[in-house]
C-alpha cells in the first residue's frame, strides 16, 4: 500500500497533486483517439470512480485502458487532478501508479459528482491567450486608425 495517507474523493481540488485515492470503478466509457500536445495520436478513456464521499472521472491513457474493470477497487498512487474544459479529472500520470486493491470501501456516494463542478481554468498553455485573434470584436478588424488605441497596437506584434 502507499506510504502517504489516502485522500477522499470529496477532498480533491483542481490543485490536488501527489494524491493517493482508493476508489471503486462505477463505469468505464469507450476509448477515444485524441491528439497529444505534440500532435501525436493518443487514446484516452474515461472511467467514473468513487468512494463513500463522492465520485470523479478518472482519465485512463494508452496502456492504462483495459487495465481495470467495472466494480473493481483501484488505488491511484501519486495521482493528480487536472481540469478538462473546467471540470476536474483524476489522472495517474507518468509518475503515478494504478493498481487493483482488495481493500473494501463500502457504498459509493454517487450523489456528489466532483467532475460536475465547474472551475475557472487557471492553467494556461504556454503561448498566451490567442483567443481574440479573429477580427471583428472591439479592437479587431478594420485599419487606418491613428493608433490611439494601445491595446490594439500590442496585439499586432
Amino acid at each position: 500500500m502507499a506510504d502517504k495517507p489516502l485522500t477522499k474523493v470529496r477532498d480533491l481540488t483542481p490543485n490536488s497533486k501527489q494524491v493517493n485515492v482508493l476508489a471503486k470503478v462505477i463505469s468505464i466509457g469507450e476509448p477515444k483517439e485524441v491528439m497529444g500536445k505534440f500532435g501525436d495520436p493518443r487514446k484516452v478513456c474515461e472511467a467514473v470512480v468513487g468512494d463513500d464521499t463522492a465520485t470523479i472521472i478518472l482519465s485512463l491513457w494508452n496502456e492504462q485502458i483495459g487495465s481495470i474493470q467495472k466494480d473493481e477497487i483501484v488505488l491511484v498512487d501519486n495521482g493528480y487532478v487536472s481540469l478538462v474544459r473546467g471540470h476536474m479529472r483524476l489522472n495517474v500520470g507518468r509518475y503515478g501508479n494504478l493498481s487493483k486493491s482488495t481493500e473494501a470501501i463500502g457504498d459509493v456516494n454517487t450523489q456528489l459528482d466532483m467532475s460536475q463542478q465547474e472551475f475557472e481554468s487557471e492553467r494556461r498553455s504556454f503561448g498566451g491567450g490567442y483567443r481574440d485573434r479573429g477580427g471583428g470584436g472591439r479592437y479587431g478588424g478594420g485599419g487606418g486608425g491613428q493608433g490611439r488605441d494601445r491595446s490594439d497596437t500590442y496585439k499586432r506584434y
